[in-house]
Protein backbone atom coordinates (compact mmCIF):
# COMPACT_ATOMS: atom_id res chain seq x y z
CA UNK A 1 0.00 0.00 0.00
CA UNK A 2 1.34 3.20 -0.93
CA UNK A 3 2.13 5.81 1.77
CA UNK A 4 0.08 9.10 2.08
CA UNK A 5 2.33 12.49 1.53
CA UNK A 6 1.42 14.66 3.79
CA UNK A 7 1.07 18.36 2.35
CA UNK A 8 2.50 20.73 4.11
CA UNK A 9 -0.29 23.41 4.13
CA UNK A 10 1.11 26.93 2.24
CA UNK A 11 -0.12 30.20 1.65
CA UNK A 12 0.35 32.58 -1.98
CA UNK A 13 1.66 35.50 -2.31
CA UNK A 14 2.48 37.95 -4.79
CA UNK A 15 5.33 40.06 -6.37
CA UNK A 16 6.35 42.23 -9.26
CA UNK A 17 7.35 39.02 -10.79
CA UNK A 18 4.59 36.78 -10.23
CA UNK A 19 2.94 34.41 -7.03
CA UNK A 20 5.06 31.75 -5.45
CA UNK A 21 3.78 29.61 -2.53
CA UNK A 22 5.17 30.20 1.03
CA UNK A 23 4.76 28.07 3.96
CA UNK A 24 1.70 29.04 5.80
CA UNK A 25 2.92 29.09 9.42
CA UNK A 26 6.17 31.19 7.98
CA UNK A 27 6.85 34.83 9.21
CA UNK A 28 8.38 35.48 6.02
CA UNK A 29 7.01 35.78 2.99
CA UNK A 30 7.64 35.35 -1.08
CA UNK A 31 10.97 37.40 -1.55
CA UNK A 32 12.38 35.33 1.38
CA UNK A 33 11.29 32.41 -0.41
CA UNK A 34 12.74 33.79 -3.25
CA UNK A 35 15.79 33.63 -2.03
CA UNK A 36 15.92 30.50 -0.55
CA UNK A 37 14.97 28.93 -4.01
CA UNK A 38 17.58 31.13 -5.71
CA UNK A 39 20.53 30.82 -3.08
CA UNK A 40 20.73 27.38 -1.44
CA UNK A 41 24.99 27.83 -1.47
CA UNK A 42 26.26 26.92 1.87
CA UNK A 43 23.63 26.51 4.72
CA UNK A 44 25.08 29.03 6.64
CA UNK A 45 23.50 32.06 7.71
CA UNK A 46 24.29 35.37 9.32
CA UNK A 47 24.70 35.24 13.19
CA UNK A 48 22.04 35.83 15.37
CA UNK A 49 23.93 39.27 16.57
CA UNK A 50 23.39 40.45 13.14
CA UNK A 51 19.67 39.75 13.13
CA UNK A 52 19.40 41.36 16.33
CA UNK A 53 21.49 44.69 15.13
CA UNK A 54 18.84 44.88 11.95
CA UNK A 55 15.89 44.05 14.45
CA UNK A 56 17.37 47.58 16.41
CA UNK A 57 17.57 49.70 13.31
CA UNK A 58 13.71 48.53 12.51
CA UNK A 59 12.81 49.01 15.84
CA UNK A 60 14.16 52.78 15.70
CA UNK A 61 13.12 53.50 11.98
CA UNK A 62 9.13 53.10 13.32
CA UNK A 63 9.85 55.25 16.40
CA UNK A 64 11.17 57.89 13.98
CA UNK A 65 8.97 57.70 11.31
CA UNK A 66 5.69 57.60 13.97
CA UNK A 67 7.28 61.05 15.52
CA UNK A 68 7.72 62.43 12.06
CA UNK A 69 4.31 61.56 11.43
CA UNK A 70 4.92 59.68 8.47
CA UNK A 71 3.37 56.45 10.17
CA UNK A 72 0.59 55.29 12.12
CA UNK A 73 0.53 55.24 15.91
CA UNK A 74 -1.24 51.74 15.55
CA UNK A 75 1.18 50.03 12.90
CA UNK A 76 3.92 51.45 14.01
CA UNK A 77 3.80 50.48 17.60
CA UNK A 78 3.10 46.64 16.19
CA UNK A 79 6.46 46.88 14.24
CA UNK A 80 8.07 47.79 16.84
CA UNK A 81 6.63 45.43 19.21
CA UNK A 82 7.49 42.48 16.58
CA UNK A 83 11.36 43.86 16.42
CA UNK A 84 11.33 43.42 20.22
CA UNK A 85 10.67 40.31 19.94
CA UNK A 86 12.88 39.34 17.61
CA UNK A 87 15.46 41.06 19.95
CA UNK A 88 14.27 39.05 22.96
CA UNK A 89 15.37 36.17 20.74
CA UNK A 90 12.38 34.81 19.41
CA UNK A 91 11.74 33.96 15.70
CA UNK A 92 15.24 33.44 14.94
CA UNK A 93 13.93 29.98 12.83
CA UNK A 94 12.81 32.65 10.52
CA UNK A 95 15.96 34.18 9.37
CA UNK A 96 16.71 31.79 6.30
CA UNK A 97 18.90 33.41 4.02
CA UNK A 98 22.31 31.88 3.05
CA UNK A 99 25.43 33.74 3.46
CA UNK A 100 25.87 34.02 0.00
CA UNK A 101 23.17 35.69 -1.40
CA UNK A 102 21.77 38.78 -3.83
CA UNK A 103 24.48 41.73 -3.64
CA UNK A 104 24.22 44.37 -1.22
CA UNK A 105 21.52 41.98 1.21
CA UNK A 106 18.54 42.86 -0.44
CA UNK A 107 17.48 39.46 0.20
CA UNK A 108 18.20 39.91 3.83
CA UNK A 109 16.74 43.05 4.58
CA UNK A 110 13.33 41.51 3.03
CA UNK A 111 13.59 38.93 5.05
CA UNK A 112 13.79 41.12 8.06
CA UNK A 113 10.73 43.17 6.66
CA UNK A 114 8.42 40.43 6.07
CA UNK A 115 9.55 38.73 9.22
CA UNK A 116 8.68 41.81 11.31
CA UNK A 117 5.40 42.37 9.03
CA UNK A 118 3.49 39.65 9.20
CA UNK A 119 4.21 39.62 13.07
CA UNK A 120 2.57 43.07 13.30
CA UNK A 121 0.29 41.91 11.49
CA UNK A 122 -0.56 38.95 13.95
CA UNK A 123 -0.41 41.67 16.34
CA UNK A 124 -2.69 43.43 14.73
CA UNK A 125 -5.37 40.47 14.44
CA UNK A 126 -4.98 40.09 10.58
CA UNK A 127 -3.47 37.13 9.08
CA UNK A 128 0.00 36.60 7.78
CA UNK A 129 0.05 37.43 4.30
CA UNK A 130 -2.55 40.37 4.23
CA UNK A 131 -0.24 42.95 3.73
CA UNK A 132 -2.92 45.77 3.40
CA UNK A 133 -2.61 45.38 7.25
CA UNK A 134 1.07 45.97 7.32
CA UNK A 135 3.44 46.54 4.30
CA UNK A 136 6.86 45.06 4.24
CA UNK A 137 8.20 47.88 2.13
CA UNK A 138 5.81 50.69 2.29
CA UNK A 139 4.96 50.20 6.41
CA UNK A 140 8.71 48.26 7.90
CA UNK A 141 11.46 49.70 5.23
CA UNK A 142 9.93 53.53 5.27
CA UNK A 143 12.47 55.99 4.92
CA UNK A 144 15.34 52.91 4.41
CA UNK A 145 16.87 51.17 1.79
CA UNK A 146 18.96 48.11 1.90
CA UNK A 147 21.82 50.41 0.79
CA UNK A 148 21.35 52.36 4.05
CA UNK A 149 20.50 50.10 6.41
CA UNK A 150 22.42 46.62 5.83
CA UNK A 151 25.95 48.32 6.40
CA UNK A 152 24.92 50.02 9.22
CA UNK A 153 23.29 46.77 10.82
CA UNK A 154 27.23 45.41 10.24
CA UNK A 155 28.79 48.46 12.09
CA UNK A 156 26.40 48.29 14.91
CA UNK A 157 26.36 44.56 15.44
CA UNK A 158 30.71 44.93 15.38
CA UNK A 159 29.98 47.31 17.89
CA UNK A 160 27.83 44.87 20.18
CA UNK A 161 30.52 41.52 19.83
CA UNK A 162 33.30 43.95 19.67
CA UNK A 163 33.25 44.43 23.81
CA UNK A 164 33.63 40.46 24.55
CA UNK A 165 36.26 39.92 22.08
CA UNK A 166 38.50 43.37 23.98
CA UNK A 167 37.68 41.33 27.68
CA UNK A 168 38.94 38.15 25.95
CA UNK A 169 42.13 39.70 24.76
CA UNK A 170 42.35 41.83 28.22
CA UNK A 171 42.23 38.53 29.95
CA UNK A 172 44.89 36.62 27.65
CA UNK A 173 47.08 40.18 28.49
CA UNK A 174 46.41 39.47 32.22
CA UNK A 175 47.65 35.71 32.16
CA UNK A 176 50.39 36.46 30.15
CA UNK A 177 51.31 39.30 32.97
CA UNK A 178 51.19 36.90 35.10
CA UNK A 179 53.61 34.58 33.78
CA UNK A 180 55.66 37.69 33.49
CA UNK A 181 55.61 38.10 37.19
CA UNK A 182 56.25 34.65 38.04
CA UNK A 183 59.51 33.69 35.49
CA UNK A 184 60.84 37.35 36.13
CA UNK A 185 64.17 35.51 37.53
CA UNK A 186 64.22 32.56 35.43
CA UNK A 187 67.01 33.58 33.39
CA UNK A 188 67.45 31.70 29.21
CA UNK A 189 68.80 32.36 26.34
CA UNK A 190 67.11 34.25 23.50
CA UNK A 191 67.20 33.12 20.19
CA UNK A 192 67.12 34.56 16.85
CA UNK A 193 67.34 33.08 13.56
CA UNK A 194 66.52 30.24 16.02
CA UNK A 195 70.49 29.92 17.12
CA UNK A 196 71.42 30.81 20.48
CA UNK A 197 71.30 35.09 20.75
CA UNK A 198 71.97 36.71 23.98
CA UNK A 199 70.75 35.70 27.55
CA UNK A 200 66.62 37.02 28.69
CA UNK A 201 64.79 35.85 31.24
CA UNK A 202 61.57 34.06 30.29
CA UNK A 203 59.64 36.41 32.01
CA UNK A 204 60.61 39.09 29.92
CA UNK A 205 59.61 36.79 26.67
CA UNK A 206 55.76 36.19 28.46
CA UNK A 207 56.09 40.38 29.04
CA UNK A 208 56.38 40.92 25.28
CA UNK A 209 53.45 38.52 24.63
CA UNK A 210 51.60 40.24 26.97
CA UNK A 211 52.45 43.37 25.57
CA UNK A 212 51.66 42.25 21.77
CA UNK A 213 48.09 40.99 22.86
CA UNK A 214 47.41 44.46 24.36
CA UNK A 215 48.55 46.07 21.74
CA UNK A 216 46.21 44.19 19.88
CA UNK A 217 42.91 44.88 21.59
CA UNK A 218 43.89 48.64 21.73
CA UNK A 219 44.38 48.24 17.73
CA UNK A 220 41.12 46.93 17.28
CA UNK A 221 39.31 49.26 19.58
CA UNK A 222 40.62 52.36 17.80
CA UNK A 223 39.98 50.80 13.94
CA UNK A 224 36.27 50.05 15.43
CA UNK A 225 35.91 53.79 16.39
CA UNK A 226 34.92 55.18 13.07
CA UNK A 227 32.21 52.34 12.94
CA UNK A 228 29.64 54.45 14.65
CA UNK A 229 28.81 56.66 11.77
CA UNK A 230 25.81 55.80 9.87
CA UNK A 231 24.32 55.67 6.31
CA UNK A 232 21.29 55.17 7.95
CA UNK A 233 18.62 58.16 6.16
CA UNK A 234 20.85 58.00 2.80
CA UNK A 235 18.40 55.84 1.36
CA UNK A 236 19.17 53.98 -2.18
CA UNK A 237 22.46 56.19 -2.74
CA UNK A 238 23.01 58.44 -0.32
CA UNK A 239 20.81 61.38 -1.35
CA UNK A 240 18.20 60.76 1.58
CA UNK A 241 15.10 60.26 -1.70
CA UNK A 242 12.19 59.33 0.26
CA UNK A 243 13.52 59.55 3.94
CA UNK A 244 12.82 62.70 5.94
CA UNK A 245 15.25 65.89 6.14
CA UNK A 246 15.12 64.64 10.18
CA UNK A 247 15.56 61.63 9.68
CA UNK A 248 18.99 60.49 9.78
CA UNK A 249 19.76 62.04 12.91
CA UNK A 250 16.82 61.19 14.63
CA UNK A 251 17.16 57.53 13.81
CA UNK A 252 20.64 57.60 14.52
CA UNK A 253 19.81 59.03 18.24
CA UNK A 254 17.03 56.72 18.85
CA UNK A 255 19.32 53.72 18.08
CA UNK A 256 21.94 55.10 20.20
CA UNK A 257 19.47 54.78 23.06
CA UNK A 258 18.55 51.28 22.97
CA UNK A 259 21.37 49.64 21.22
CA UNK A 260 23.70 51.98 24.34
CA UNK A 261 26.16 52.97 21.78
CA UNK A 262 27.64 56.65 20.59
CA UNK A 263 26.19 56.31 16.92
CA UNK A 264 26.34 59.32 14.33
CA UNK A 265 24.91 60.23 10.90
CA UNK A 266 28.43 60.45 8.74
CA UNK A 267 28.91 63.49 7.54
CA UNK A 268 28.86 62.30 3.79
CA UNK A 269 26.25 60.11 2.97
CA UNK A 270 27.11 59.29 -0.40
CA UNK A 271 30.70 58.02 0.67
CA UNK A 272 29.42 55.65 3.40
CA UNK A 273 27.31 53.92 1.25
CA UNK A 274 30.42 53.89 -1.72
CA UNK A 275 33.29 52.76 0.27
CA UNK A 276 34.12 49.97 2.79
CA UNK A 277 37.09 51.05 4.26
CA UNK A 278 35.73 51.27 7.58
CA UNK A 279 34.95 47.72 7.43
CA UNK A 280 38.65 46.46 5.74
CA UNK A 281 40.27 48.47 8.42
CA UNK A 282 38.57 46.89 11.13
CA UNK A 283 38.99 43.34 9.72
CA UNK A 284 43.06 44.41 9.20
CA UNK A 285 42.94 45.07 12.94
CA UNK A 286 41.69 41.39 13.53
CA UNK A 287 44.03 39.90 11.12
CA UNK A 288 46.76 41.94 12.97
CA UNK A 289 45.65 40.39 15.80
CA UNK A 290 45.70 36.79 14.55
CA UNK A 291 49.30 37.32 13.47
CA UNK A 292 50.36 38.30 16.96
CA UNK A 293 48.56 35.61 18.56
CA UNK A 294 49.66 32.91 15.97
CA UNK A 295 53.54 33.34 16.52
CA UNK A 296 52.61 33.23 20.68
CA UNK A 297 51.12 29.60 19.91
CA UNK A 298 53.72 28.58 17.71
CA UNK A 299 56.25 29.96 20.44
CA UNK A 300 55.32 28.20 23.32
CA UNK A 301 55.17 24.93 20.99
CA UNK A 302 58.36 25.61 20.35
CA UNK A 303 59.38 26.24 23.84
CA UNK A 304 57.57 22.97 25.26
CA UNK A 305 58.89 20.87 22.33
CA UNK A 306 60.26 17.80 23.84
CA UNK A 307 60.01 16.63 26.41
CA UNK A 308 63.07 14.72 25.76
CA UNK A 309 64.64 16.05 22.32
CA UNK A 310 63.32 19.62 22.44
CA UNK A 311 63.75 22.85 24.03
CA UNK A 312 61.13 21.91 26.98
CA UNK A 313 62.26 25.44 28.87
CA UNK A 314 58.27 25.31 29.96
CA UNK A 315 55.38 22.80 30.37
CA UNK A 316 52.10 23.78 29.08
CA UNK A 317 48.97 22.01 30.83
CA UNK A 318 48.07 18.21 29.84
CA UNK A 319 44.47 18.86 28.45
CA UNK A 320 43.83 15.67 26.42
CA UNK A 321 46.16 12.58 25.16
CA UNK A 322 48.33 13.41 22.24
CA UNK A 323 48.47 10.29 20.03
CA UNK A 324 46.26 7.17 19.11
CA UNK A 325 49.43 4.88 19.11
CA UNK A 326 52.12 6.44 21.27
CA UNK A 327 51.29 5.94 24.72
CA UNK A 328 51.89 8.63 27.46
CA UNK A 329 52.69 11.71 24.44
CA UNK A 330 50.64 14.96 25.40
CA UNK A 331 50.65 17.23 22.52
CA UNK A 332 50.14 21.44 22.52
CA UNK A 333 46.85 20.70 21.76
CA UNK A 334 45.64 24.61 22.70
CA UNK A 335 48.24 26.20 20.29
CA UNK A 336 47.56 24.42 17.69
CA UNK A 337 43.48 25.35 17.87
CA UNK A 338 44.97 29.34 18.35
CA UNK A 339 47.01 28.50 15.05
CA UNK A 340 44.43 27.09 13.39
CA UNK A 341 41.97 29.73 13.98
CA UNK A 342 44.75 32.72 13.51
CA UNK A 343 45.09 30.95 9.82
CA UNK A 344 41.11 31.08 9.55
CA UNK A 345 40.98 34.83 10.29
CA UNK A 346 43.78 35.68 8.07
CA UNK A 347 41.38 34.09 5.66
CA UNK A 348 38.78 35.61 6.12
CA UNK A 349 40.68 39.15 5.92
CA UNK A 350 41.73 38.53 2.69
CA UNK A 351 37.96 37.83 1.74
CA UNK A 352 37.28 41.18 3.18
CA UNK A 353 40.08 42.91 1.24
CA UNK A 354 38.80 41.44 -1.88
CA UNK A 355 35.48 42.22 -1.27
CA UNK A 356 35.98 45.81 -0.36
CA UNK A 357 38.33 46.02 -3.38
CA UNK A 358 34.91 45.25 -5.42
CA UNK A 359 33.31 48.79 -4.57
CA UNK A 360 31.67 50.40 -8.10
CA UNK A 361 29.66 53.82 -8.20
CA UNK A 362 27.60 54.45 -5.64
CA UNK A 363 27.84 51.27 -3.54
CA UNK A 364 29.44 47.98 -2.75
CA UNK A 365 27.33 44.93 -3.00
CA UNK A 366 29.59 42.48 -1.56
CA UNK A 367 28.46 43.62 1.86
CA UNK A 368 27.27 40.06 3.12
CA UNK A 369 30.82 38.48 2.77
CA UNK A 370 32.25 41.22 4.26
CA UNK A 371 29.67 40.93 7.55
CA UNK A 372 30.06 36.85 7.50
CA UNK A 373 33.84 37.22 7.78
CA UNK A 374 34.24 39.82 9.56
CA UNK A 375 31.33 38.66 12.50
CA UNK A 376 33.25 35.13 11.91
CA UNK A 377 36.72 36.40 12.81
CA UNK A 378 35.42 38.09 15.82
CA UNK A 379 33.76 35.01 16.88
CA UNK A 380 36.41 32.69 16.62
CA UNK A 381 38.99 35.09 18.08
CA UNK A 382 37.15 35.87 21.30
CA UNK A 383 36.16 32.18 22.03
CA UNK A 384 39.59 30.47 20.85
CA UNK A 385 41.54 33.33 22.74
CA UNK A 386 39.53 32.93 26.10
CA UNK A 387 39.66 28.29 26.12
CA UNK A 388 44.06 29.40 25.28
CA UNK A 389 44.02 31.81 28.64
CA UNK A 390 41.97 28.87 30.33
CA UNK A 391 43.06 25.97 29.38
CA UNK A 392 46.48 26.27 28.31
CA UNK A 393 48.21 30.05 29.72
CA UNK A 394 46.66 29.87 33.55
CA UNK A 395 48.59 26.55 33.80
CA UNK A 396 51.91 27.05 32.23
CA UNK A 397 54.97 26.38 34.24
CA UNK A 398 58.46 27.14 33.46
CA UNK A 399 61.73 24.42 34.00
CA UNK A 400 64.06 26.56 35.20
CA UNK A 401 67.05 24.11 35.98
CA UNK A 402 66.21 23.07 31.54
CA UNK A 403 66.74 27.16 31.29
CA UNK A 404 70.09 27.92 33.38
CA UNK A 405 71.66 24.78 31.83
CA UNK A 406 71.30 26.25 27.95
CA UNK A 407 72.31 29.34 29.45
CA UNK A 408 75.24 27.85 30.95
CA UNK A 409 76.81 26.21 27.90
CA UNK A 410 75.71 28.84 25.00
CA UNK A 411 78.65 29.93 23.37
CA UNK A 412 77.06 33.29 22.81
CA UNK A 413 77.64 34.33 25.83
CA UNK A 414 81.01 35.32 24.76
CA UNK A 415 78.85 38.58 23.25
CA UNK A 416 78.95 40.01 27.08
CA UNK A 417 82.77 40.06 27.07
CA UNK A 418 82.98 41.47 23.48
CA UNK A 419 83.24 45.08 24.44
CA UNK A 420 86.73 43.83 26.61
CA UNK A 421 88.30 41.44 24.34
CA UNK A 422 87.05 43.02 21.18
CA UNK A 423 84.60 41.42 18.74
CA UNK A 424 87.23 39.21 16.72
CA UNK A 425 88.74 37.50 20.08
CA UNK A 426 85.16 36.97 21.44
CA UNK A 427 84.35 35.13 18.50
CA UNK A 428 87.45 33.07 18.79
CA UNK A 429 85.94 32.41 21.91
CA UNK A 430 82.79 31.10 21.06
CA UNK A 431 84.21 28.94 18.33
CA UNK A 432 86.43 27.04 20.39
CA UNK A 433 83.13 26.51 22.78
CA UNK A 434 81.55 24.76 20.27
CA UNK A 435 84.75 22.87 19.38
CA UNK A 436 85.10 21.72 23.02
CA UNK A 437 82.60 21.85 24.61
CA UNK A 438 83.50 23.91 27.45
CA UNK A 439 82.13 26.60 28.61
CA UNK A 440 82.63 30.58 28.24
CA UNK A 441 83.08 30.86 31.51
CA UNK A 442 86.12 27.68 31.70
CA UNK A 443 87.11 28.70 28.32
CA UNK A 444 87.89 32.69 29.25
CA UNK A 445 89.78 31.76 32.62
CA UNK A 446 91.92 28.56 31.19
CA UNK A 447 93.64 31.26 28.45
CA UNK A 448 93.82 33.86 31.35
CA UNK A 449 91.96 36.51 29.14
CA UNK A 450 90.33 38.11 31.79
CA UNK A 451 90.58 37.74 35.71
CA UNK A 452 88.38 35.08 37.05
CA UNK A 453 86.33 37.80 38.98
CA UNK A 454 85.70 40.01 36.21
CA UNK A 455 84.47 36.81 34.19
CA UNK A 456 82.46 36.35 36.97
CA UNK A 457 81.01 39.50 37.20
CA UNK A 458 80.73 39.58 33.21
CA UNK A 459 78.68 36.37 33.14
CA UNK A 460 76.06 37.24 35.79
CA UNK A 461 72.82 36.24 35.23
CA UNK A 462 71.25 39.53 36.39
CA UNK A 463 73.40 41.54 34.86
CA UNK A 464 73.27 40.09 31.28
CA UNK A 465 69.33 40.27 31.43
CA UNK A 466 69.52 44.19 31.97
CA UNK A 467 71.33 47.54 29.77
CA UNK A 468 74.57 47.61 30.24
CA UNK A 469 78.28 47.47 28.81
CA UNK A 470 81.02 45.28 30.70
CA UNK A 471 83.78 47.55 32.56
CA UNK A 472 86.50 46.65 34.00
CA UNK A 473 87.92 48.36 37.55
CA UNK A 474 91.43 48.00 35.82
CA UNK A 475 90.44 48.50 32.31
CA UNK A 476 93.85 49.52 30.88
CA UNK A 477 95.16 46.29 32.35
CA UNK A 478 92.67 44.08 31.09
CA UNK A 479 92.65 46.05 27.41
CA UNK A 480 96.57 46.07 27.40
CA UNK A 481 96.07 41.61 28.31
CA UNK A 482 93.52 41.20 25.67
CA UNK A 483 95.86 43.30 22.86
CA UNK A 484 99.00 41.79 24.08
CA UNK A 485 97.20 38.11 22.98
CA UNK A 486 98.62 36.42 20.40
CA UNK A 487 97.21 33.51 18.66
CA UNK A 488 93.96 31.79 18.85
CA UNK A 489 92.59 31.05 21.87
CA UNK A 490 93.63 27.39 22.28
CA UNK A 491 97.56 28.40 21.43
CA UNK A 492 96.92 30.68 24.50
CA UNK A 493 95.75 27.92 26.53
CA UNK A 494 98.63 26.21 25.62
Amino acid sequence: MRARTRRTAVRRERDALGSLAVPADAYYGIQTRRAMLNFPISGRRLPPVFIHAYARIKHAAAGVNVSLGLLDRRRGAAIRRAAAEVLAGRHLDQFVVDVYQAGAGTSQNMNLNEVLANRAIEILRGRRGDYSVVHPNDHVNMSQSTNDTFPSAMRVAILLVLPGLLRSLRECEAALRGLERRFRRTVKMARTHLQDAVPITLGREFGAYASMVGRAAGRAQDAAAPLSRLNLGGTAAGTGLNAHPRYASLVARALSRQAGLRLRPATDLVEAAMSTADFAAFSSSLRAAALDLGKIASDLRLLASGPAAGLAEIVLPAVQPGSSIMPGKVNPVMCEMLNMVCFQVIGCDEAVAWASGASQLELNVMLPVIAHNILESMALLESAVAAFTRRCLRGVRADAARCRLYFDRSPSLATALAPVLGYARAAELARESVRTGKTIAVLAIEGRLIDPRTVRRALDPDRLTRPGILRSGRPGRLRRRARGASGSVRSRRG
